[in-house]
């Protein structure tokens, strides 16, 4: 239920860039100015984090033990999880809170149709250099173009000089969390995987 109330709450926003309001100004960089910052004003990103709490707000009350594999290497083990588990192993991705009041002076919206996927893909990216306190670099939302309903989230963070954190979320089925090292030659390793189901 909570799927279809978000699914609906971001084709809403979708359609909701009304005109903003039209100023007559001399200079052309003024003019510039506030034309970034009206095109800016239309975005409306979607909620992320509150669809991802919605999520997990729906494994807590599913009939369901989440199963999480761990891949460190070639070597990979498995542990059932109680269900209120599951918020704790992803909250590193629950922050910060990702929509339109806190980020969209700091990231841009792309969308097109992915036809390699047959899904329409939201992608947002740094409009330019973000303060290094911001450990979010970039996220992907992948929709489905008959439904609406969001398929599956994609996150990328930094953690700490040279480390990558992902995150991809299949929408009500599982999710997974890469750490990514990168090392001085410029190549990158995964150094650990971490994947948990609860459906089956």
């Amino acid at each position: 239920m909570k799927n279809i109330c978000f699914a609906s709450l971001f084709l809403i926003l979708l359609g909701s860039c009304g005109p903003g309001a039209e100023k007559t100004v001399a200079p052309i960089q003024q003019a510039a100015s506030d034309s970034a910052k009206a095109s800016a004003e239309k975005q409306r990103f979607f909620p992320v984090t509150d669809y991802l709490k919605g999520q997990l707000f729906e494994i807590s009350k599913k009939e369901v033990t989440p199963l999480k594999y761990i891949t460190i290497g070639d070597h990979t083990d498995s542990v059932w999880l109680k269900r209120e588990e599951v918020g704790p192993e992803v909250k590193e991705f629950l922050t910060p809170q990702i929509d339109s009041m806190n980020l969209i002076g700091l990231f841009t919206e792309k969308k097109f149709m992915d036809q390699t996927l047959d899904a329409l893909t939201f992608t947002y990216e740094p409009t330019s250099t973000i303060p290094d306190s911001l450990k979010l670099q970039r996220w992907d939302i992948y929709v489905d173009p008959n439904t609406g309903k969001v398929r599956r989230i994609y996150l990328v963070k930094t953690a700490g000089e040279n480390r990558i954190l992902q995150l991809t979320w299949l929408s009500d089925k599982w999710c997974k969390m890469t750490t990514i090292n990168s090392r001085p030659d410029g190549s990158s390793v995964v150094e650990r995987e971490e994947k948990i189901v609860w459906d089956f």
